[in-house]
């Protein structure tokens, strides 16, 4: 039978492990902008160089599972005498991965914008970082804006992988948690409420944000 008093304990531990999956997805997403944006900017650069490069790094981490990159990152690193902690590991890596598709979302909302815009500009003498601060990424940040948050809300779920480098997030405390109490229904279920409450919120975040960017 299900016990709605373990369902209701399970809360308390869950929401305090919430902090470190947020944390993760926040950091990562922020890491994954900075990094997706420099990888757009090479993909549209006119140097071969540059755009293979960013060719081979989205098509890498496309291609590879975030699990895999993840275990790669943690135990490579020790072995080149960088010995970093696990949750620096996993917002680095959630961030490298989170680039491959940000930088292909930039790049989407970028070449939705005319192109009569940059020319105008480039005409009037503005400098070509002047042009992407100025005119490109204001109109493709309001653009992308509803794929970024759904690449978020994939990052959210994305990183319960990173239990399994010990990091305590919600998925790892409800594993641990349903071993001790021997009712993982009722624990994975309220894992899967919190999940939920986070992604809802996000998507009403990233609603109000478009509502209020496109006014």
């Amino acid at each position: 039978m299900f016990s709605w008093t373990t369902f209701l304990n399970s809360f308390g531990p869950l929401m305090g492990a919430a902090k470190f999956t947020l944390a993760v997805s926040v950091l990562g997403i922020a890491l994954g902008l900075v990094i997706g944006t420099l990888i757009c900017a090479a993909r549209l650069s006119p140097l071969p160089v540059l755009r293979r490069f960013a060719g081979l790094w989205v098509s890498f981490l496309r291609g590879v599972p975030l699990l895999v990159q993840l275990l790669l990152v943690y135990y490579l690193l020790p072995m080149v005498g960088v010995n970093v902690p696990a949750m620096v590991a996993a917002v680095v890596t959630v961030g490298i991965c989170a680039s491959a598709y940000i930088s292909e979302i930039w790049r989407g909302a970028i070449a939705a914008l005319p192109k009569g815009q940059t020319e105008a500009a480039a005409a009037i003498g503005m400098a070509p970082l002047t042009q992407w601060t100025r005119i490109i990424l204001p109109q493709a940040v309001v653009m992308s804006l509803p794929a970024l948050v759904n690449e978020l809300i994939l990052l959210v779920k994305a990183s319960s992988l990173v239990s399994v480098v010990g990091i305590m997030e919600i998925t790892r405390a409800s594993q641990a948690a349903a071993a001790t109490t021997f009712r993982p229904l009722e624990v994975y279920l309220a894992a899967a409420c919190i999940y939920l409450a986070i992604n809802l919120c996000l998507a009403a975040l990233g609603r109000f944000l478009e509502h209020r960017m496109a006014v």
